[in-house]
């Protein structure tokens, strides 16, 4: 049994906080690249030279690539011969975020009582944590940054059984159409099919995890998410939404086995920076 003590954890997120918000990915960067050169459009190319041009900026004067430094949600896979002392885990987990947001100055987006008062709570603290038990004794903790345009462009669909996988199709083509230029394209289109309501959006959300170039190892999948990026890519919206051939960067597809009688659908849209670090301890 291993033991590792909570608090030897919140600097570690902490940083994870600053680096996922002012350091893109090398596959975002590449991403950004590849598309200046296959975009059609002057203005869309020209958008997509300042989208790289700011996540230059960014890591080399160390501020956050979007004003809005997102919803802090934490993926923690547990080795199930860890054991965690000196304190509450999810506590050391939420301090880090605190700190985090503080040390880096952050924008801070999180809101209580969301039905009422809507009260920002000062240090973008409560997150989203989902845990994960796995074997071994290594803790693996991922964090994304969701800015709030992308996730309200998002959605959960029961769909039948009956509309199958051409009625997927539909759904998440359909989601993109409306959502415009609303989540700042060019995006990552995250989708989630089967399990129940609540583990198909969990699916979408960690499909959008997924390296921008990588695709299902099911073949079938891979298939699907090439065959609808390019039919993404195919509606016109462009990069920031003002026209072009860049619309999104990828489409990852994540299933589970579900109920006969249902065909769960989650759509999770992210973002052109498409922030998120990963750190195993």
């Amino acid at each position: 049994m291993r033991e590792i003590n909570v608090n030897d954890l919140i600097p570690v997120v902490a940083d994870m906080c600053i680096d996922a918000t002012c350091n893109l990915g090398d596959d975002v960067i590449r991403a950004y690249e590849e598309a200046i050169e296959r975009e059609e459009s002057p203005q869309a190319k020209e958008v997509l030279k300042r989208l790289l041009e700011n996540a230059r900026i960014a890591k080399e004067e160390g501020m956050p690539a979007c004003q809005d430094c997102g919803f802090a949600v934490l993926f923690v896979d547990i080795g199930q011969d860890v054991r965690f002392v000196g304190g509450d885990l999810t506590e050391a987990l939420t301090e880090g975020v605190r700190q985090g947001y503080e040390k880096g100055y952050l924008r801070k987006s999180i809101v209580d009582k969301p039905a009422t008062e809507r009260k920002n709570t000062g240090d973008n603290t409560p997150p989203v944590i989902h845990y994960n038990i796995v074997p071994g004794d290594k803790v693996k903790i991922t964090f994304m940054a969701k800015g709030g345009g992308c996730e309200n462009m998002s959605r959960v669909t029961m769909l039948t059984p009956a509309q199958g996988l051409e009625g997927i199709k539909k759904a998440v083509i359909e989601r993109v159409r409306e959502s415009g230029g609303n989540p700042c394209p060019p995006i990552k289109v995250g989708v989630g099919i089967g399990g129940t309501f609540e583990k198909a959006a969990l699916l979408a959300k960690k499909a959008l995890l997924r390296k921008i170039g990588e695709f299902n190892p099911d073949p079938e999948m891979a298939a699907v998410e090439k065959e609808l990026l390019e039919k993404i890519n195919n509606l016109g919206i462009g990069p920031m939404g003002f026209g072009g051939r860049i619309t999104a960067f990828s489409v990852a597809i994540e299933t589970h086995p579900c109920h006969i009688a249902s065909l769960p659908l989650a759509i999770n849209i992210d973002c052109h920076v498409s922030r998120h670090k990963e750190v195993e301890i």
